[in-house]
């Protein structure tokens, strides 16, 4: 849905879009994991106030462009970003149902990314026409594989960080800060593509008050820390949890609190190792035949 709305509106329209799915990761949050109850008002001003405003800077950057051309399915556009929010946002409800009854994020993420991987390439395979229309596109870019699969790799890392913050501060608060990566965007754009050099003051004002309002909207939410009430309603959540499915609750309090009850001193297998290295080689294999992309770059 991304790919979509990019196509139609632009990013400009569809970063902020999407990136309601703060508000939906609340909602969700509060109606079906009982956060923010009994959190007291300032709490619930901070959150849904400081998502509120982030949203709102998000949208101001988003008007940073210097491209105003039309598009000729702006519905169509508007509805992918708005699809792609909603997908987002829900997409922490099995994130946080597996962290409150203590499931590792590693093993959350490795079976995140396996559905991940195979839903793209069904689509991949089904938008290029076929599985050898989609092989040749590979081949005839394998120089450039490399770098997608870095991305990757760096998408994934940047995954467990909002994997573990969805179980230790709950999708409300987590989803919302790890949307400041618009600032990172921005940051990027800037200082290494130089995106905005030689604009008007009106832009600069424009990156100014959105990026101060991201980062105001996310220190509100980062000092609306859970009160001992409102994680008092995080347990009966777990404990909800723990009945459903069984999960004995000692276990469950003690990785909600990020302690491992049955600690032990585990080795690794040889399968460890060749995954490990199957891994690596890959890796190193597609970085062996990359070929550097042709950027003007300039620091500063």
């Amino acid at each position: 849905m991304t790919v979509f709305a990019v196509r139609d509106i632009g990013l400009r329209i569809a970063f902020p879009l999407w990136n309601a799915n703060s508000l939906i990761a609340i909602i969700w949050g509060t109606l079906l994991f009982k956060e923010l109850h009994r959190a007291g008002w300032l709490r619930w001003l901070g959150v849904v106030g400081g998502a509120v405003v982030m949203f709102a800077g998000a949208l101001l950057l988003s008007l940073v462009s210097t491209s105003h051309s039309a598009s000729e399915h702006p519905i169509r556009g508007v509805a992918s970003a708005l699809g792609a929010g909603l997908m987002f946002g829900s997409q922490y409800i099995p994130f946080r149902k597996a962290y409150i009854t203590g499931l590792n994020p590693f093993t959350f993420l490795t079976f995140f990314t396996f559905g991940e991987m195979t839903t793209m390439t069904i689509v991949a395979v089904s938008f290029t026409g076929g599985w050898w229309p989609f092989w040749h596109q590979l081949t005839i870019n394998s120089t450039i594989l490399f770098w997608p699969l870095l991305g990757g790799f760096m998408w994934v890392v940047g995954d467990l960080f909002q994997n573990y913050a969805a179980k230790y501060v709950g999708i409300s608060r987590g989803i919302p800060l790890s949307n400041t990566n618009q600032l990172w965007g921005l940051i990027w754009a800037t200082m290494v593509f130089s995106e905005l050099r030689g604009l008007t003051s009106n832009v600069y004002a424009q990156v100014a008050g959105g990026s101060l309002l991201m980062a105001a909207g996310a220190l509100a939410i980062a000092f609306s820390s859970a009160t001992a009430n409102e994680y008092s309603s995080w347990k009966k959540a777990a404990q909800r949890e723990s009945d459903l499915y069984g999960i004995e609750p000692a276990y469950v309090v003690a990785r909600m609190e990020g302690r491992d009850v049955h600690a032990s001193s585990a080795r690794r297998t040889w399968l460890d190792w060749v995954l490990i290295g199957g891994a690596t080689c890959i890796f190193v294999g597609f970085g062996v035949i990359a070929r550097v992309p042709q950027m003007e770059i300039q620091w500063g």
